[in-house]
């Protein structure tokens, strides 16, 4: 009996054959030419797959190291320290992430507050992070608070009114909800927290009486959802297709899929000359994907190497819901989510972000080296700004360090003369910079993230810049 990578072999066949004296002039076998096919396919699977296997990474790490659930909140009760490795989190806010799941209980109400004591910068999102609206001050609910509905695929009934109806293409997806802090004092840690978990979230059939919403804290754990880079990656992939319905954009995946053993209402089961293959293209695929982050994003201000957040393609896509006829950006989608999660759909309203990867002189940063970066004096922000060091290789808070971020709602952060700002970036806080220092493994290489928290004009007609990082020598 044949082993079903040789079945899909002969699948492949045909193609080998079609070429002929081709194939046999450049002494292609079909053998190497199906086995070829299969890796490239698998790692084109990597980068179209990339945005839910991050977000099915997430929820699997909450299954099996806190009590949350699906249709239940998750949050983190401190800041984002190292125990929170997941990708480019910031760690000046508290984080709530309502799970959802529509397939059996039917439409989810989301239930927010007022900004009254706290708000939200925040976002709904499907399973593939495709944003369905932003929420807070700056969302669709304006600050006044409000019940954002989710219905499932395919949905025929007629939603009940003082809803905002968001009509999701997957069963399955989440919302990340950053309860803002006006400082980190331990008071008003508590008061975000407290704020957070006023958020009420139940099925739409349990309206009339709604259960206590569940919140699981995660700080305790170490919640470690990092892009893995091998043949389990597909494993993840496989729990999506079998659990999700496909999406009309994406069906010329289902052969491309099926040639890699993956196809709906089917056991995935590779042996293991497919299970070599898969590692082979999962290693291709990442070595792919750190040459396009090497090549960086679009610089924000010409000449100044902090960049856009992700490629323009996707920022707009998140925008139109993949509206554009004409575009659909699973290169560069595929690209961000190695590096961060969540999806925005009105990018620069409650929040905007630049990236470095490079110093001034164009060099990758250095954990062995120190930095400085000046802030400028009155940065375009209405809440905050802060700048966190990222681990290079994995993008997460850097591990072992006493902080991961400085930030102007850190209090013992000091100004100079002319309110601009000296962050020293390095292995050891230079002399009396000690409240200025933001540290960094001297083993391991890092990147820079700039948050901009409530963005005020000067930020877009770019009267106002961030400069480079420079290296102190």
């Amino acid at each position: 009996m044949k082993t079903k990578h040789q079945i899909i072999q002969l699948v492949l066949f045909g193609a080998a054959i079609a070429l002929g004296g081709c194939c046999a002039q450049k002494n292609y076998s079909p053998d190497k030419l199906a086995d070829r096919s299969i890796e490239r396919r698998a790692v084109e699977a990597v980068i179209w797959g990339m945005p839910v296997v991050n977000t099915d990474l997430m929820r699997q790490e909450m299954f099996r190291k806190t009590a949350g659930r699906e249709n239940e909140v998750l949050y983190w009760s401190r800041p984002a320290d190292a125990n929170n490795q997941t990708l480019t989190p910031n760690p000046d806010c508290i984080y709530f992430l309502p799970f959802f799941n529509t397939k059996d209980v039917g439409p989810m109400v989301l239930e927010l507050p007022p900004a009254d004591t706290g708000s939200f910068a925040g976002s709904i999102m499907t399973f593939w992070q495709m944003p369905l609206a932003d929420v807070g001050p700056d969302g669709a609910d304006h600050g006044k608070g409000g019940k954002y509905l989710i219905l499932p695929p395919g949905y025929k009934d007629k939603p009940p009114e003082g809803y905002v109806i968001l009509q999701s293409d997957t069963y399955s997806g989440y919302a990340l909800l950053r309860s803002n802090l006006r400082s980190h004092s331990e008071a008003d840690i508590e008061k975000s927290q407290n704020y957070g978990q006023r958020v009420k979230f139940y099925p739409l059939s349990q309206a009339a009486n709604p259960p206590a919403t569940k919140f699981s804290d995660a700080s305790p754990v170490l919640f470690d959802s990092t892009i893995r880079y091998d043949a389990s990656f597909f494993e993840n992939l496989n729990r999506v297709v079998q659990a999700e319905p496909w999406i009309d954009r994406d069906r010329v995946m289902i052969d491309q899929l099926k040639s890699i053993g993956i196809e709906k209402g089917k056991p995935f089961t590779p042996d293991e000359k497919m299970k070599a293959i898969l590692t082979k293209a999962i290693a291709e695929a990442h070595a792919l994907l750190e040459m396009r982050y090497d090549a960086g994003m679009p610089e924000y201000n010409a000449g100044i190497h902090w960049t856009l957040p992700a490629m323009p393609g996707v920022i707009a896509a998140y925008g139109n819901s993949y509206g554009d006829p004409d575009a659909y950006p699973v290169d560069d989608r595929g690209l961000g989510y190695t590096y961060a999660f969540v999806g925005i759909r009105k990018l620069g309203a409650a929040q905007f972000y630049l990236i470095s990867i490079k110093d001034k002189s164009g060099k990758a940063y250095e954990g062995s080296k120190t930095y400085v970066l000046h802030v400028p004096a009155n940065a375009p922000v209405k809440d905050y700004w802060s700048v966190t060091a990222y681990d290079r290789e994995i993008h997460t808070v850097i591990k072992g360090m006493p902080r991961a971020s400085r930030a102007s709602n850190q209090s013992e952060v000091r100004k100079n003369g002319d309110s601009s700002v000296d962050i020293y970036i390095g292995p050891k806080a230079p002399s009396g910079k000690e409240t200025n220092w933001l540290p960094t493994d001297p083993k391991r290489g890092f990147d820079l993230m700039f948050r901009f928290y409530g963005p005020t004009p000067e930020l877009f007609d770019k009267t106002w810049k961030l400069p480079d990082v420079e290296e102190v020598k």
